[in-house]
């Protein structure tokens, strides 16, 4: 494992007299207090995973005042459309040539932001809510780039109002669109091309998206031609060059080589259009350790990065969504019933796929272990399912677990990311309820939902 794996020096949830713990939090305590199905969420371990990549990235270059990442407070990057962001961050000060902007769809939640806001972090967004929670949290316009193949109309609009740092732009249409839109709104909008470099990343096939068969992007060539045009655009204005190539990725070479990609991108727009880019966006899709496999060496891939930056007056923007908060999130159950079918041990509990899709979806492989430890249990393989009515609907399956009775409680760990924000009502069944642990104090981030939040807006009362 790469100098970057944190699980032995610090485990986000401890085992403490047998029961597993969150801080000083028992998981057991926590459960009975808010109940089942819950999701409990680890502060400090979010913020001891932001300082580890700002550590394995220390070496990147600071060209100065003068940086991409810090932008002039006297002057607007959308024109007359811009309005600053009325929230500085905590940590905001000396210019750095790193911007951990987090990817808000791995996790939502408002506690969640303003902890990371708090905390002086960016935000990659991809709708319009995830603007308006990323500005609600108090995460500054300045530091929210906003990615995404599909942004409408409104969407664009209400990113040129907010002056948000910029638009990674993924299609020749959408440049377009955006630039009539912002020369309509009297405003000059911040443009990065997110290039497509073809490369394999050898993930789940929905979650690898930097080869040429993916949606997402547009080819080199294509992306030079559209710096041409925004070079010629009044209304446009190209700050940046943007890559992300899929999720869960743990070598640091496909990274690598999308980056010499990009780098050429911004090199040749210098080159042939005059166009100096301030930053280079790496993306995110690190992958973290889950109990089947180990995670990305992170410091590694920050020592090549900056290497390869060196000299070339290039920022950085980083968009890391389970790399801060997957570890940092468990999913608790509790066991409904044991079921013995011909040779197979079904595992029932009151969680399932509609609070945690990924292993159904992706095969996300997420370990699980009783939160209070039983020493006489006999250890069997056995599925953990929930109650939804699918056959798809599992949490994992032919998982060695010591068996336990019904009322125990489980675990389900590396929940942080891409849980709840996935989590549904189908069979109408209630989201779960979302806590916080951050040092000693203990926030409720979302309450449960009640079967009157079911029919909302499907009735008049």
């Amino acid at each position: 494992m790469g100098a970057g794996v944190l699980t032995a020096a610090s485990p986000p949830f401890p085992r403490r007299g047998g029961v597993l713990h969150c801080g000083a939090h028992s998981l057991e305590r926590l459960a009975i207090q808010y109940q089942t199905p819950l999701y409990v969420y680890n502060g400090d371990r979010i913020l001891e995973r932001k300082r580890t990549l700002e550590e394995a990235f220390a070496g990147l270059e600071t060209d100065g005042p003068g940086t991409a990442l810090t932008p002039d407070p006297t002057t607007s990057r959308a024109g007359p459309g811009h309005r600053p962001s009325n929230r500085a961050s905590a940590r905001q000060g000396a210019p750095s040539p790193l911007l951990v902007a987090y990817s808000v769809k791995a996790n939502p939640n408002l506690a969640v932001l303003e902890l990371l806001a708090r905390d002086g972090a960016g935000a990659d967004i991809v709708s319009g809510g995830e603007l308006y929670r990323a500005l609600r949290a108090g995460i500054p316009a300045e530091r929210i780039v906003f990615a995404g193949v599909g942004k409408s109309a409104d969407e664009l609009r209400q990113g040129i109002e907010a002056g948000i740092m910029s638009f990674h732009v993924e299609s020749a249409q959408e440049l377009d669109a955006l630039g009539a839109l912002a020369a309509e709104m009297g405003a000059v909008a911040p443009v990065a091309v997110r290039v497509n470099p073809d490369v394999q990343s050898f993930t789940h096939e929905f979650t690898s998206t930097g080869h040429a068969a993916a949606k997402f992007g547009v080819s080199p060539g294509e992306a030079h031609g559209m710096y041409r045009c925004a070079a010629a655009h009044p209304a446009l204005r190209a700050v940046g060059v943007d890559v992300h190539i899929g999720s869960q990725i743990r070598d640091p070479a496909p990274f690598l080589r999308a980056l010499d990609v990009v780098v050429e991108v911004a090199e040749r727009a210098r080159r042939e259009l005059g166009i100096e880019l301030g930053y280079v966006d790496l993306g995110g899709g690190f992958g973290i350790s889950d109990g089947e496999a180990g995670a990305l060496d992170v410091h590694t891939l920050g020592r090549e990065v900056a290497d390869r930056l060196r000299g070339r007056g290039l920022d950085l923007i980083l968009e890391p969504g389970r790399f801060l908060v997957g570890d940092a999130g468990v999913l608790i159950t509790c066991v409904l019933y044991v079921k013995q079918s011909g040779k197979k041990t079904f595992v029932v509990t009151d969680a399932g796929m509609t609070e945690l899709i990924r292993p159904s979806h992706y095969g996300g492989v997420h370990s699980v272990s009783p939160v209070r430890e039983n020493g006489r249990a006999r250890v069997e393989r056995v599925d953990v399912v929930g109650p939804v009515c699918e056959q798809g609907d599992f949490l994992a399956r032919d998982r060695p677990l010591p068996l336990p009775r019904p009322g125990a409680l489980l675990s389900v760990h590396q929940a942080g990311a891409y849980g709840f924000t996935m989590a549904s009502n189908y069979n109408s069944r209630p989201r779960p309820a979302e806590v916080l642990v951050h040092g000693e104090h203990v926030t409720l981030a979302r309450r449960r939902e009640r079967y009157d939040d079911l029919i909302r807006g499907e009735t008049d009362d």
